[in-house]
């Protein structure tokens, strides 16, 4: 397992490391100008996460509640439009997964967050959606605060992030589903061998996670949008109480899981994640930025892209192996730029 530090101390030499010794890989292009890489696709409306059918990807739109395909052309094909979206702030239709048989989605609906499955068809042009089931509802909704990420970790369950929906002390009740990573089974069933007994909670402690992913040893990371002090990355373990909102970032107290790196939130605001060539990759909004951290150093940093994508919401290894980001600058916090959104290719 990857080693992570639990001090105060420790997460505050990181903190000053990152702010003062970090390289940021600058972009030469005019501000403003559309960026040089490789474009899968342009024109997304307010884009938020990315999933694979085979090679084929797929991408939710939050605002749209649009499920679009994206042939190797660029070209986009609407699979559904979830109708009945809670609309305004960060809530709507939010992360995707997919495994062999059907797509997952996240949906803030009025009243609560549901996971969605679709089962995959075969359509005269490729993908194909059946209609919508529910697999987990109950998730608590509001304006901000909803995480909404979704992916299949290697031990081919679902796992979920949720937000503390604007009461942050549910983040620290076991009985809530809000300020949380879920896991679960395909179906939504709660497996035996998660630490709370009948319920989906795998972790608590969390205010807006929207990022998961794994190490090749297995090793689950998040990251976290803090409130006003510190965004976070954490190493996750089963049970583990990651603080919110007791505490936000480094703690030095037993009861809590520190971060393995922590950030000012105006230099990061972390969304989606990645593991690709021994690193791992993050997506920042208001960083307008892409932080490679290595899995062998957790506690190093080096920021790509700093202004050249404007915000980014995602970052995906594709079917190919690239390592692809897509930008977030139509989402109404950001300076849209011709073509926006994109997804594009990194590397």
């Amino acid at each position: 397992m990857l080693m992570h530090r639990r001090t105060a101390l420790a997460a505050v030499c990181v903190a000053i490391a990152l702010l003062a010794g970090c390289t940021d890989a600058q972009s030469d292009a005019p501000e403003g100008s559309p960026p040089s890489q490789q474009s899968i696709v342009a024109g997304l409306d307010a884009p938020w996460s990315i999933a694979f059918v085979g090679a084929t990807p797929i991408v939710s739109e939050r605002d749209s509640g649009r499920i679009v395909s994206i042939d190797a052309d660029g070209a986009m094909t609407e699979l559904v439009t979830i109708t009945g979206l809670r609309q305004g702030g960060e809530g709507g239709l939010l992360g995707l997964a997919a495994n062999e048989r059907a797509l997952y989605a996240y949906a803030t609906m009025d009243d609560e967050n549901r996971i969605l499955r679709f089962a995959l068809l075969e359509g005269e042009d490729g993908v194909a959606l059946g209609d919508p089931e529910v697999v987990l509802d109950g998730i608590p909704a509001a304006g901000n605060h909803n995480g909404g990420r979704l992916a299949f970790g290697p031990d081919g369950m679902l796992y979920a992030t949720t937000g503390d929906a604007g009461a942050p002390e549910a983040a620290q009740d076991p009985d809530s589903l809000a300020g949380k990573i879920l896991r679960m089974e395909p179906d939504g069933a709660s497996p035996d061998d998660n630490p709370y007994p009948e319920s989906p909670v795998w972790s608590l402690g969390h205010r807006n996670p929207q990022g998961i992913a794994w190490a090749p040893d297995g090793t689950m990371l998040a990251s976290e949008f803090g409130q006003n002090t510190w965004d976070e990355l954490n190493v996750i373990e089963p049970g583990a109480n990651y603080g919110w909102p007791e505490v936000e970032g480094a703690a030095e107290d037993p009861e809590f899981v520190d971060p393995v790196q922590q950030w000012q939130p105006a230099e990061a605001s972390p969304s989606g994640i990645a593991v690709h060539s021994g690193s791992v990759w993050i997506a920042n909004l208001r960083g307008e930025s892409i932080r490679e951290v290595p899995l062998d150093d957790l506690t190093a940093s080096n920021l790509h892209e700093a202004g050249a994508l404007g915000r980014v919401r995602d970052v995906v290894i594709a079917p190919s192996g690239e390592l692809w980001a897509m930008t977030n600058n139509t989402d109404g916090r950001g300076a849209p730029r011709d073509g926006d959104d994109r997804i594009v290719v990194l590397q």
